[in-house]
């Protein structure tokens, strides 16, 4: 399961990048994380660092927290990263940065990874969180791209 939106904002790469890839402000503009913080010594965005988020899903709960993995970090290009269950990775979000018309598009995915779990998880209930997800995505970058361009 994966899905995407993009969403034009007047502003350059670079200032959007560093809102996005400091995970610290992800409670600012997530709907269902509302807060993040960075683990293991990391103080900021880095290929391999980890931090955990502290999720509200659905924004009614359960509320858990969820460690996650750096997996893209190129300043004003792209920041992704895997959440964890244990070692392995579940699900991967990421972000691009395109330069256009003055601005920035900015693209927010998911991909959850294939497996036994993820097709089960398709079949019972799968295309509901996709939708939120998009949803979430999108309610996202509007929030970014309000700070953005004040």
């Amino acid at each position: 399961m994966q899905a995407s939106v993009t969403v034009a904002m007047a502003a350059p790469p670079e200032k959007v990048w560093d809102l996005v890839a400091d995970v610290r402000n992800t409670g600012r503009f997530s709907p269902e994380t509302f807060e993040a913080e960075w683990l293991d010594g990391a103080t900021g965005p880095a290929l391999g660092a980890k931090f955990r988020g502290h999720v509200k899903r659905n924004e009614i709960g359960p509320v858990y927290w969820t460690t996650c993995r750096v997996t893209a970090c190129e300043p004003d290009r792209e920041f992704g990263f895997e959440v964890l269950l244990g070692d392995r990775a579940v699900n991967n979000w990421h972000y691009r940065f395109t330069p256009a018309n003055g601005g920035t598009e900015v693209t927010e995915s998911f991909r959850m990874n294939e497996g036994l779990m993820t097709t089960l998880f398709g079949i019972f209930g799968g295309q509901l969180r996709k939708r939120r997800n998009i949803r979430d995505m999108r309610k996202t970058l509007e929030r970014i791209k309000a700070v953005v361009e004040a």
